[in-house]
């Protein structure tokens, strides 16, 4: 039987965790994969370069750390997270409404556009998109999974939405994904899924750490067997999968960051301008059909002296290192920890719509695997598509309750 000191004592230190994650959110995201992962896998295979992460990681870290401390002289987040984000979503009694109908149709967008061949393995190496009708209005839905996500998450934050459906519903997400990843031969996608629905999860305290980190060694154990059917897939699809590369080689993720320090830096290789900003993220394919298909990793392929059929990227940090140098890789995390910042503190607890644009940062701007600078343009695309969602929140919501009124709970949902 637990005694309650020590129930009252794990309660305090769950909340002190909890409230530094949200103090510093950005450089949490940035250190968790470097920290649990990727810096210990350069050190036991003694990568000569493993200055040079750490260098690129505490460059990361000097922007966010210092802005997002700056930050807490203007306010912190809410000590009592949950009863302050009942109150902000107080206002939106059909919240879970909206996040069912969003997860479900970001679902089913998933699916049709990988039967109509979006995302395969075999157009990334051929650079053709699918063209047709369907085809382009299921890419106007791409980000809703992140969007489902973050409107479940303040269902389960406001109260109704209990923690087994919450479960329930993640599960179908990321089941769907894993079957996206069999149809397309496409693992990056599902890890980074995984991934971001961890670590936003963790921030906004509907996870614990301890769990996720056992979940962590589940997937590392279950990866040379994930490659080994990616690689079956690919085979089927007639791409042709390079046998020397093992299941262990493709974790090392340290020698694909170290990599890029090799370069003198800023590269320019044609990667995209401000002008490709507004044209992809701002403009949707169906209104312009006849731009090319937007591949930095490829451009980066080639700059390596390889062809145009295969994709490349030296992560998130190296791609900023890359095109912007030093001054890049500060600047960029810094400004975002400001953005991050501004959206859990601005004007009290943060409502659907600023946790949802929390979460689209953390899935498409900052998420450690992503190809910058597409991953920013993802994020306008997604940004875009979200329009619609935030006016069926506004269009549902309902005059401000009192300080007083409560939320009524469902049954099992923690208070």
């Amino acid at each position: 039987m637990t005694r309650p000191g020590r129930s009252a004592r794990a309660e305090r230190q769950r909340e002190f965790v909890g409230g530094l994650l949200r103090c510093y959110p950005v450089s949490f995201l940035v250190l968790a994969p470097y920290a649990v992962f990727i810096v210990p896998m350069a050190v036991l295979h003694h990568n000569p370069r493993t200055g040079f992460l750490v260098f690129l990681v505490g460059l990361a870290l000097l922007g966010s750390v210092c802005v997002e401390t700056a930050g807490m002289a203007f306010g912190r987040p809410d000590p009592q997270w949950r009863q302050g984000m009942r109150q902000a979503t107080a206002r939106y009694p059909q919240i879970y409404p909206v996040a069912r109908l969003v997860t479900l149709t970001g679902i089913a967008a998933n699916i049709v556009g990988a039967h109509l061949g979006r995302g395969t393995v075999v157009a990334q190496v051929s650079g053709d998109l699918s063209d047709t009708p369907l085809g382009m209005v299921c890419a106007l839905f791409s980000g809703w999974g992140t969007l489902g996500f973050a409107l479940l998450v303040g269902s389960r934050l406001s109260g109704r939405l209990s923690q087994p459906k919450l479960y329930c519903w993640l599960t179908a997400l990321v089941g769907v994904e894993a079957y996206v990843a069999a149809l397309t031969a496409r693992s990056a996608p599902l890890i980074a899924l995984v991934f971001f629905v961890a670590a936003a999860g963790a921030v906004c305290g509907v996870f614990r750490l301890r769990h996720l980190l056992l979940w962590a060694v589940v997937l590392l154990l279950a990866w040379p067997a994930m490659f080994a059917q990616r690689n079956a897939i690919r085979e089927e699809h007639g791409v042709v999968v390079d046998t020397q590369v093992t299941a262990a080689d493709r974790i090392r993720l340290d020698s694909q960051l170290t990599a890029v320090a090799g370069f003198e830096v800023p590269v320019e290789i044609g990667q995209p301008g401000v002008v490709d900003y507004f044209r992809y993220g701002l403009v949707p394919r169906v209104l312009d059909p006849d731009r090319p298909a937007l591949s930095t990793g490829q451009r980066i392929n080639q700059f390596l002296g390889g062809g145009p059929t295969s994709a490349f990227n030296f992560l998130l940090l190296g791609n900023i290192w890359l095109f912007d140098g030093p001054v890049g890789v500060v600047a960029v995390h810094a400004f975002w920890a400001g953005f991050v910042a501004l959206l859990l503190r601005w004007r009290g607890r943060p409502g659907p719509a600023r946790l949802t644009l929390f979460c689209l940062v953390f899935s498409d701007v900052l998420l450690w695997s992503g190809t910058y600078p597409d991953s920013t343009i993802g994020f306008l695309q997604h940004l875009m598509s979200a329009v619609p969602v935030f006016l069926l929140l506004w269009l549902t919501r309902r005059a401000p309750v009192g300080r007083d009124d409560r939320v009524p709970l469902l049954a099992g949902a923690a208070r």
